[in-house]
């Protein structure tokens, strides 16, 4: 069941919006680290497969342990061909180091006939099960939300479930789970022109849904080019925070006549939302991520630049507002996009990404490279 809730705003403590075009300027690439901390690792979760092309990842860890990622992969993105693939990283593979092939050979997990798989996205809900929600369909236009879920940790799964028009599910991250087991999902629409994000809200576990929304920047229009069709503006893929006290953050990608991350607060455990403003982190209309620590920081995962998607930077906030690059993934010509970020139990930060369109990489940073609170920036 869903249950819809339309331009829902905050009417308090609205953050003051600053208009377009200064904070165009105040996109710039922030500078970033030239070297990495040899605590770092990477690898690439695969280095063959049965597939040509790899986008879109996700990472959960599991309650032995073990670490589990899965993508889309086929011919191209968006061809019929194109699939919902896993590995996983057993927990004693975990602690070896410098151990090769710590991760299983990619397996499938869901296909649609004849039509494209798109953005999965695992998680737990308060009552121990273990998601897995995807899109299929021609395009992010047109496409259609389905589910998966497992009772004995990714051994087994349901068959899919086709979710009903309009519920769509997380549309690229996780989503996050309340300590009273409400689920606030991120997701958002692409029609005609217009992007804007929205929330899915879930008290039961995901048996019902409420739709919140939607959460929009106020953006300037641009002037037309020659023979140009659409002009695209708005808002999509929100990953959210909570900073305490029932407020919560969502951190959403932009188009490029916005060009910066934008962010929209709750103070109502996700009830309703002001609407989105533009921060100073630049965005080349590319995925993001972020996680909140336990300690209260917040980690951000994203490209920083306006244009491309390199380099592959992490963020760190201790208000939420205000960051401070620690460490650049990846920083070479090419694409390290559309990452995922998890905090494990241990408390290092788990990471997957896209990989040049090719493969799927995964790192790891000890919680001791992130930087506290004396070292973040904070105001």
């Amino acid at each position: 069941m869903i249950r819809i809730r339309t331009s829902s705003r905050v009417n308090t403590r609205r953050l003051h919006l600053r208009t377009l075009t200064p904070l165009l300027l105040l996109c710039a690439t922030a500078p970033h680290s030239h070297s990495q901390s040899p605590q770092i690792s990477q690898e690439f979760i695969f280095t063959s497969a049965p597939f040509h092309s790899a986008h879109a990842s996700t990472i959960v860890e599991l309650s032995n342990g073990d670490l589990l990622a899965a993508w889309f992969g086929g011919t191209a993105e968006g061809a019929p061909d194109t699939a919902i693939w896993a590995s996983r990283r057993t927990a004693n593979q975990a602690n070896q180091a410098n151990q090769a092939n710590q991760w299983s050979a990619p397996y499938l997990l869901a296909r649609e006939p004849n039509i494209a798989c798109w953005n999965p996205v695992l998680f737990h809900s308060a009552d121990g099960k273990l998601w897995l929600y995807y899109k299929f369909g021609p395009n992010a236009r047109t496409w259609t939300g389905a589910r998966l879920i497992s009772t004995d940790e990714a051994l087994t799964w349901s068959q899919p479930d086709h979710l009903p028009a309009g519920l769509l599910g997380p549309i690229k991250d996780k989503p996050l789970v309340l300590p009273n087991g409400t689920i606030v999902s991120g997701t958002s629409v692409e029609s005609y022109s217009s992007w804007a994000a929205w929330i899915d809200r879930s008290t039961d576990n995901g048996k019902t849904w409420t739709k919140i929304g939607p959460i929009t920047v106020a953006s300037q229009p641009q002037p037309s080019k020659p023979n140009q069709t659409e002009q695209v503006s708005g808002i999509i893929q929100p990953t959210i925070v909570p900073l305490g006290d029932k407020h919560l953050r969502l951190y959403a990608r932009s188009t490029s006549d916005i060009g910066c991350i934008c962010a929209a607060e709750s103070f109502d455990d996700g009830l309703s939302w002001t609407q989105a403003h533009p921060t100073d982190l630049p965005n080349p209309n590319s995925g993001i991520d972020a996680v909140a620590l336990r300690d209260g920081r917040v980690v951000l995962i994203y490209n920083n630049t306006t244009t491309g998607r390199t380099p592959l930077s992490l963020a760190v906030s201790v208000d939420g507002e205000h960051f401070k690059i620690f460490e650049t993934l990846e920083d070479q010509p090419g694409e390290y996009s559309y990452p995922a970020i998890i905090q494990g139990k241990a408390g290092e930060l788990h990471m997957t990404y896209t990989w040049n369109r090719k493969r799927i990489r995964f790192a790891t940073v000890p919680l001791a490279n992130v930087p506290d609170a004396t070292q973040a920036g904070a105001p």
